[in-house]
């Protein structure tokens, strides 16, 4: 349904009529997101530049009952961004300044419109360092990432998004201007409400700033693949570096399925003769790097590694960092649509959880190519399938229901960066109990009582 003419006019004049998009061919790419076989067109596109332009596009929204659904690079993969029906799709990608570097408190401040490779090349510009690094780092936005709480190939060492936000300037969802945080180290003045916003997946309010906390550049780093004939001994090798007390910058995880894919894509010249890849980093002090390399290097081999390569020099690592980066692009060009999750269990379980996947591709007949942060127990298995097929899609739903389950019941959780959106709220209320959906939803309900926010993410 069209929207009126009276709200179009309001909207142009608000933001200037090459902002708001409303014909059927510029709305089509923002019709999806990330999330495969998730599609919904929205009645409108605009883009805004400021926060007042944010601020008085929502008390319009609350005035004329408007759903408006905040978006950045459209990266994300369980429907977060995707449009309500006849929604407004606001993007913020336009708000792409970063608007201080402050060396003397290692902080950025950017609006939400920033790349996160932007963040880190500013960063690396001033010495300093920017840990979190989600595989889409090249397109996704900040405010993306602090909405979803992204993670990265370095959580296991330096921790997700959360960890690195010192501050926000959000607009609530009636237009409502509020800074959260500040550049201060220690801060327990009241509830810490930037952790309320930080993965509310744009369903409480829009981040128009963020203030970031920089750390300063390890001095050096060290990568390393190590290959195995069987994924569980790979997973048990991880489980065994953790529980020596080390903990490297990066410990990810490659099955089979996925290291073919990623050569036949990257060509770098992976081993092709395993079952399952470890891509191992190091970083810090020279001579802790040098040590938890040989004492990893040792763990591998005694859990049965086929073989354990150091990469020669920087170029070679940044290769094989990219190769894992790669991953789902990869697998993506193997069938026509590629399901992307992200179940997630405390590293002691990694073993059971390969070999369940693994149990149940064969229980359902279809392609499982399973990669993941397996330092921090986050594993993506991805399912290579075809949504025009729905008997294969019913059984794709069906052994996302069990792989959820046995997340939960191995003392897991159903996502541990993808977020909730639409793709996985069906699976919410049981992973987080009657008592915490009822706290959620009475927030939600305090902060936007006309539901003009994301409506119908997360939860009804």
């Amino acid at each position: 349904m069209a929207l009126a003419e009276s709200i179009l006019i309001n909207l142009r004049v608000l933001l200037g009529a090459d902002q708001v998009f409303t014909a059927p061919e510029d709305l089509i790419p923002y019709s999806f997101d990330g999330t495969a076989a998730l599609q919904q067109m929205p009645a409108a596109v605009v883009f805004v530049r400021t926060t007042d332009q944010i601020s008085e596009l929502l008390k319009m929204a609350n005035r004329d009952g408007l759903a408006v659904v905040t978006r950045g690079s459209g990266t994300g993969l369980s429907g977060g961004s995707l449009p309500s029906e006849n929604c407004v799709v606001m993007c913020t990608v336009k708000m792409d300044r970063i608007l201080e570097l402050d060396r003397a408190n290692l902080t950025l401040l950017v609006e939400p419109g920033v790349t996160t490779l932007q963040v880190s090349d500013a960063a690396v510009a001033a010495g300093l360092f920017y840990p979190p690094d989600p595989g889409s780092m090249k397109i996704s936005t900040i405010g993306g990432n602090v909405a979803e709480n992204s993670g990265g190939l370095r959580g296991l060492k330096y921790g997700v998004t959360r960890n690195y936000v010192m501050g926000m300037e959000v607009v609530l969802p009636e237009g409502q201007v509020m800074w959260l945080g500040n550049k201060c180290v220690k801060d327990v003045a009241g509830y810490s409400l930037k952790d309320v916003f930080v993965g509310s997946e744009g369903t409480l309010g829009v981040i128009t700033k963020v203030l970031l906390r920089l750390i300063p550049k390890p001095k050096a780093k060290k990568t390393m693949v190590a290959t195995f004939s069987a994924m569980d001994r790979a997973a048990e090798a991880v489980s065994a570096i953790i529980a020596a007390q080390i903990i490297p910058c990066t410990l990810e995880f490659l099955d089979r399925t996925t290291i073919h894919c990623v050569e036949d894509y990257a060509k770098i010249g992976l081993p092709l003769d395993c079952e399952a890849l470890l891509l191992i980093e190091s970083d810090g002090h020279p001579a802790v790097v040098a040590e938890e390399a040989e004492e990893m290097e040792a763990i591998c081999r005694k859990l049965g590694a086929i073989e354990v390569r150091v990469a020669k020099d920087d170029e070679e690592a940044n290769k094989l960092a990219n190769a894992r980066r790669s991953a789902f692009s990869a697998l993506a060009r193997v069938a026509p649509t590629t399901i992307l999750e992200d179940a997630t269990v405390p590293r002691s379980e990694l073993a059971k959880m390969i070999r369940f996947v693994e149990v149940i591709a064969r229980k359902y007949n279809l392609r499982i190519g399973t990669f993941g942060h397996m330092g921090d127990g986050n594993l993506h298995p991805t399912f290579l399938t075809d949504e025009r097929n729905k008997d294969e899609m019913h059984r794709v739903e069906l052994a996302f229901h069990e792989i959820f389950d046995e997340a939960i019941r191995l003392g897991g959780t159903i996502t541990g960066e993808h977020g909730i959106g639409l793709a996985k709220k069906s699976f919410l209320p049981k992973f987080a109990g009657d008592a915490a959906m009822q706290v959620m939803r009475e927030l939600r309900r305090a902060l936007d009582p006309k539901r003009v926010l994301n409506p119908g993410k997360m939860f009804d």
